[in-house]
C-alpha cells in the first residue's frame, strides 16, 4: 500500500511543480564581440563587457548628483525570468547643460550583455565647447578615426582592428574635416558592393531612429559590412566653431547577430516562446 501511494505522489510531481524558466533550464553564453583587447572602446565606462547591473551602477553614479533626473528602466521575460533589458537615464538642458545616457542588453541566455549604448550632452550656450578641443579629446580616447565629416567621426570596426579608408585623419585634418561632408570616395570604400553588404554610417544612423532590440536591429546588423561602430556627433553651438550638442553612439553589430542566435537557440530548446513585452516604467 505505502508503495503504491508513493509511486503515485512520484508521478504527479512534474504537473505539481512550477516550470523550470528558461534562464534556469539554460546554460548562459556570452556572445560574440567586435570589439577586444585595446580596441574596447566605451561610452562613460560602459563597454562590451557591461552587463545590465553593471552599467546600472554606471548610469546611477553618473546621475547621483542630479536631482532632476527621470530614470526608465526597462524589463522582459525570458520564460519566468525577469531580467533589464534596457536603461534609461536623462536629466533636462539646464544652467549646465543636459544629458541623456541609454543602453541595451541581451537575455540571460547570452549573458544580459549591452549591444548599444548612447550618451548625448546639451551644452548651454555659455558652456559650449570649441570643435577642435572635443574633436581633440575624441581622438586622445578612441584614437583616429574610420572617416570623419557631416559633424561626425565615424570609427568603423572590423577583425577586431579599425578599418582604414585611405585617409590618414590625424587632430588638424579631422577638425578641418568635420564641417565638410563625407568624402564620396572613402564613404564608398565602407560597403562591400560585391557582397552586397553596406555601410556602418548607415546602420547606426538607422539605430538611432528604431527601437533598440535585438529583434529590430538583427536584419541591419546581418546587412552591415563591419563588425562594430562608433559614431560621434558633434552639432554646432551658438557659433560654427562651438558645440552645441555631443552624441555618442556605440553599436556592437557582431553581438546583435551572435546573441540573437544564442537566445533563438535557448529558446528553441526549451519549448518556449521569445521574450517580448516590456514591464512600465519603474
Amino acid at each position: 500500500m505505502l508503495r503504491r501511494t508513493l509511486i503515485a505522489i512520484l508521478a504527479a510531481l512534474p504537473a505539481a511543480l512550477p516550470a523550470a524558466s528558461l534562464a534556469q533550464a539554460v546554460q548562459a553564453k556570452t556572445p560574440d564581440s567586435a570589439f577586444a583587447g585595446k580596441l574596447r572602446p566605451d561610452i562613460l565606462g560602459v563597454s562590451e563587457e557591461a552587463s545590465a547591473d553593471s552599467a546600472r551602477a554606471i548610469f546611477e553614479a553618473a546621475f547621483k548628483i542630479r536631482t532632476d533626473t527621470k530614470t526608465d528602466i526597462q524589463q522582459q521575460k525570458f520564460g519566468a525570468t525577469s531580467y533589464i533589458s534596457a536603461l534609461n537615464f536623462s536629466a533636462p538642458a539646464g544652467a549646465k547643460g543636459g544629458e541623456a545616457l541609454s543602453a541595451s542588453f541581451s537575455s540571460p541566455a547570452s549573458a544580459n550583455r549591452v549591444f548599444f549604448i548612447a550618451r548625448t550632452l546639451t551644452f548651454a550656450k555659455d558652456q559650449q565647447p570649441l570643435a577642435a578641443e572635443m574633436v581633440k579629446q575624441v581622438m586622445e580616447k578612441y584614437g583616429m578615426p574610420t572617416i570623419v565629416g557631416d559633424q561626425h567621426l565615424y570609427y568603423v570596426y572590423r577583425g577586431k582592428s579599425i578599418v582604414s579608408v585611405g585617409g590618414k585623419y590625424k587632430e588638424p585634418a579631422a577638425v578641418e574635416a568635420i564641417g565638410k561632408p563625407l568624402d564620396p570616395k572613402k564613404a564608398l570604400k565602407l560597403n562591400a558592393s560585391s557582397t552586397g553588404r553596406g555601410s556602418c554610417v548607415a546602420v547606426v544612423k538607422r539605430a538611432l531612429a528604431k527601437e533598440r532590440t535585438l529583434v529590430a536591429l538583427l536584419d541591419d546588423a546581418k546587412g552591415a559590412n563591419c563588425d562594430g561602430v562608433l559614431s560621434v556627433h558633434l552639432t554646432p553651438g551658438t557659433s560654427s566653431d562651438r558645440v552645441g550638442e555631443a552624441q555618442f553612439t556605440l553599436l556592437d553589430v557582431k553581438r546583435v547577430i551572435s546573441a540573437s542566435a544564442i537566445d533563438g537557440e535557448a529558446t528553441t530548446q526549451s519549448g518556449g516562446a521569445s521574450p517580448k513585452g516590456a514591464a512600465p516604467k519603474l
